[in-house]
C-alpha cells in the first residue's frame, strides 16, 4: 500500500467522503433504515427492495474512477460502493455514515489453500483441483484448520484512511455476520459428484468430513470470539445474501460481542440435488450445530427451501431464509405468513441481466407473483446475480420503481 497520496487524489477522495455523509444523512435514510430495523425485527409495514452491485460493479464503477494512485483508486473504488445505490437505483440500500472496514482475517480449513484452474483471477468459469479423491484414503491425511488476523495491518490502513478524510467521514472497524458453508467446502475438496456418491459408497467418512468441517468453522468462530474480533452485527453490518443485520435483538454497540450475541449464515446450495431424507441424515445435523452458536440466522442462497423445510424450520433462530427464483412462492409465502422470518425473496436476476431492453410486463408479472405470494410476510426483495446490466443504469432503477407502483397496488 503506497501510502504517498497526492493532494489531487486527496481532494477526490475528500469530496466523495463528503456525497456519503450527506447521502447518509438524509431524512430518507434514516426513515429507510428505520424500515430495515422493522424488518428484521417482524414488524415491517412494507417490503424492502435492494439491488446487489458487487456482481456488475466493474461495469459500473471504474469508469467514474478520477484518482491517479492504484492505493487511492482502491479507496475511491470503496466510497463509491458506499453509496452509488441511492445515486443510480435509488433503493434501500442503507449508506452508511461511516467508512466501514473489516479485520484482515485469514481462515483455512484443514490449512489447505485449494489451487483453481481457469482463468488467472477469475471470479467465474474455474474449476478447483480436489484435493481429496478416495475419501477414506485422503481423510486421515487432512491437517488441522487454521485461522489468523493482521490486527497491525488493519489498524494501519484504518489510521491511513482516518488522517485522509476521517475529520468528514470516520473509519469504523465493522464485523459481518459467523458465516459457514460446510457443503460448499465438501464440493471445494472432492467435488459435487463424487460428494453425492459418497452418501451411498461412503457415508461413515462423509458424516466425518461433515463433522470435522463443522468442528473447523466452530473453532473459528469460537477464536474470534476469544480474541475479541467479533463486533456487533445489529446494525450496518453485512449478513449473508445481500441483506444486513439492522435489529434491536441483538446486543452491542462498538466493544466486541460473543457468537450468541451476532447473527449467522449458512447456506447449503450443494445438497440441492438430494432427498430431503439425504439433507435430514448429511447435512441437517452439522448446519444445526452452527446454527446454535449464533443469536439470529439468516439461511439460504440459490437453493429452494421449500424441498427441505420440515428441517430448515427446526432452526430455532431463523430469522430470514432465501427464496430463489426457483421456489414454490406460494407454499413459502404460506409457511412464513405471520412470522417474524424474513421471505427473503431473489428475483429471476435474467429480466436485468441480459440484453439491453427490459421486458417490463413480464418483469412486472413476476413481481406481481412474489407480492401476492408473500402478502402479510416479513419481504425483502433483493436482486442478487446480475452479472451484467449491459450498461443501461435506467433499466435497473425502473425495476426498483415497478416494485414500488406493485406494492401500492397489491401491498396495503
Amino acid at each position: 500500500m503506497d501510502k504517498n497520496i497526492s493532494a489531487y487524489d486527496r481532494n477526490i477522495l475528500r469530496e466523495l467522503a463528503h456525497k456519503q455523509l450527506e447521502y447518509a444523512s438524509l431524512p430518507l435514510m434514516h426513515s429507510r433504515i428505520a424500515d430495515w430495523y422493522s424488518l428484521n425485527d417482524g414488524n415491517a409495514t412494507r417490503p424492502i427492495v435492494q439491488l446487489e452491485l458487487g456482481s456488475f460493479q466493474d461495469e459500473i464503477i471504474p469508469p467514474m474512477l478520477r484518482c491517479e494512485s492504484e492505493t487511492a483508486r482502491n479507496i475511491e473504488f470503496s466510497l463509491y460502493r458506499n453509496f452509488l445505490n441511492y445515486e443510480l437505483f435509488d433503493d434501500d440500500f442503507p449508506v452508511p455514515d461511516f467508512f466501514p472496514i473489516g479485520w484482515q482475517l485469514r481462515f483455512n480449513l484443514f490449512g489447505l489453500n485449494i489451487e483453481t484452474t481457469g482463468p488467472k483471477e477469475a471470479s467465474l468459469g474455474y474449476q478447483y483441483k480436489h484435493p481429496i479423491t478416495d475419501l477414506p484414503e485422503d481423510l486421515p491425511k487432512l491437517g488441522k484448520t487454521t485461522f489468523g488476523v493482521d490486527k497491525e495491518g488493519t489498524l494501519a490502513y484504518k489510521a491511513f484512511v482516518e488522517e485522509i478524510f476521517g475529520d468528514i467521514l470516520p473509519a469504523k472497524l465493522v464485523s459481518y455476520c459467523l458465516a459457514a458453508y460446510p457443503t460448499y467446502e465438501a464440493v471445494k475438496l472432492m467435488g459435487m459428484e463424487y460428494f453425492y456418491e459418497s452418501m451411498y459408497t461412503h457415508p461413515e467418512e462423509l458424516h466425518a468430513l461433515m463433522s470435522s468441517i463443522a468442528d473447523g468453522y466452530r473453532e473459528y468462530f469460537t477464536w474470534l470470539e476469544a480474541e475479541s474480533l467479533q463486533l456487533p452485527t445489529n446494525g450496518r453490518q453485512g449478513v449473508g445474501q445481500g441483506t444486513w443485520g439492522f435489529t434491536h435483538q441483538l446486543p452491542g454497540t462498538d466493544k466486541p460481542v460473543s457468537a450468541k450475541a451476532s447473527w449467522g449464515y449458512l447456506n447449503s446450495q450443494e445438497s440441492v440435488g438430494i432427498s430431503p431424507d439425504m439433507y435430514e441424515e448429511f447435512i441437517f445435523p452439522y448446519y444445526q450445530s452452527l446454527a446454535e452458536m449464533t443469536g439470529l440466522l439468516a439461511y439460504g442462497c440459490c437453493e429452494p427451501p421449500d424441498k427441505v423445510w420440515q428441517y430448515v424450520s427446526q432452526y430455532k433462530n431463523l430469522r430470514k431464509v432465501s427464496i430463489p427464483p426457483w421456489s414454490d412462492e406460494k407454499l413459502m409465502g404460506d409457511r412464513l405468513r405471520g412470522t417474524n422470518i424474513v421471505f427473503a425473496r431473489k428475483p429471476d436476476p435474467l429480466f436485468l441481466g441480459t440484453a439491453n431492453d427490459f421486458d417490463e410486463v413480464g418483469y412486472t408479472k413476476h413481481i406481481v407473483n412474489t407480492l401476492t405470494a408473500a402478502r402479510g410476510c416479513q419481504l425483502e426483495i433483493t436482486f442478487r446475480d446480475i452479472y451484467t446490466i449491459g450498461g443501461n443504469v435506467k433499466k435497473a432503477r425502473r425495476a426498483i420503481e415497478i416494485i414500488r407502483e406493485q406494492t401500492e397496488k397489491i401491498w396495503h
